[in-house]
């Protein structure tokens, strides 16, 4: 059987660092729209916000590249939206090697992983998003992968049943997850730096809507920019969807250019509000104070009641509502603040909670 790659083997003509559009296409597994590349950027230099991450990933790829080795493996976590998978684009960018996309659930058995893994060159990427939900029988080949560059696969079942090692290039693993409470202990050890991402300022969700709007050509003034960043629920990737509508919305009934009033009329279209919650944030908010009292309640009964998956209300509204101080955890369930009343015009002194204002 042939011996796994030396671990400590130099990056053969170590690419230099690549930038531009047609580099970050050719990078790509998966298609990305035109507006997606054009609005990702392509360097650190051009990525917003989350400084302790990027100065972390800063050294680790300076190191890497002195060396002419691969990174280590690195996993970012944190909310959908807050530019993980941005981060694992840049670092091929600066890294000048491919970066390969896949995501947990593709992964359904270690034909999968070992088919991902063995087209893989000498110092690639190999990027997995949500990687908490690979099923633990092909997690456990990811273990020696990471280590030792190897992947024994087992072929045939019974007494004709044998065990093949494929040896592997040295590789960089970047798992991404909303939910790294999910992820193995196994899994996580092997992973040189773990960093969460988290929920964006105004101040610098304001810089990005600016270069979005720049990049789209959309004439936009500064209170319609502050505006988008007030609402976008610290997320850059919802203030650039809704710079999308809002862009059609200008288009149609403001001869194209965005400013506060008609950020605002597009933004109530939406049934977006001036604090950023959405039509789904009110109704968790007002099935638990007129359901269940303010609480506590189990998030599988508000998913019941409101008629939404309880994994989306969990990854994608309940962190922005337990930030902003609309709800907060406790260990008999959910519980509904005062903060949370006054959202949807309630109040909760005492007695009368749930009566109306």
């Amino acid at each position: 059987m042939p011996e796994p790659k030396n671990q400590n083997s130099k990056l053969k003509n170590p690419a230099p660092p690549a930038a531009g559009l047609d580099f970050l296409r050719s990078t790509l597994t998966a298609p990305l729209s035109s507006a997606e590349v054009a609005l990702r950027p392509l360097a650190f230099g051009d990525f917003a916000g989350q400084l302790k991450t990027v100065e972390r990933l800063k050294v680790m790829v300076g190191a890497a590249r002195r060396r002419g080795e691969a990174l280590n493996h690195i996993l970012f976590s944190g909310p959908p939206g807050l530019g993980k998978t941005t981060l694992a684009f840049i670092l091929g960018a600066e890294m000048g090697r491919n970066v390969r996309v896949t995501s947990g659930p593709v992964i359904e058995k270690a034909g999968d992983l070992a088919g991902l893994l063995t087209n893989l060159e000498e110092g690639d990427l190999l990027f997995i998003d949500e990687i908490h939900r690979i099923p633990k029988t092909v997690e456990e080949y990811l273990y020696s992968a990471m280590e030792d560059y190897r992947l024994d696969i087992m072929i045939d079942q019974g007494p004709n049943a044998r065990s093949v090692r494929l040896s592997l290039p040295k590789f960089t693993l970047v798992g991404a997850t909303t939910r790294a409470g999910l992820l193995t202990a196994p899994l996580r050890s092997r992973f040189t730096l773990q960093t969460r991402l988290d929920y964006y300022d105004t101040a610098t969700l304001l810089g990005i809507v600016r270069r979005s709007c720049r990049l789209l050509k959309v004439e936009i003034d500064d209170d319609g920019a502050s505006e988008i960043a007030a609402r976008a629920r610290g997320t850059p990737r919802i203030a650039n969807n809704l710079i999308y509508f809002i862009r059609d919305f200008a288009q149609e009934k403001a001869q194209g250019r965005i400013t506060k009033p008609v950020a605002a009329a597009a933004l109530e279209l939406l049934e977006i509000d001036a604090r950023g919650l959405d039509e789904m944030d009110k109704r968790i908010l007002r099935v638990m104070a007129e359901h269940y009292a303010g609480g506590p309640v189990g998030m599988n009964t508000i998913a019941v009641a409101v008629g939404e998956e309880a994994d989306t209300l969990e990854e994608v509204h309940e962190p922005f509502l337990i930030m902003e101080g609309y709800l907060q955890r406790t260990p008999q369930g959910r519980m509904l603040t005062a903060k949370g009343y006054q959202a949807i015009g309630l109040k909760s002194a005492g007695g009368a909670q749930g009566s109306l204002l």
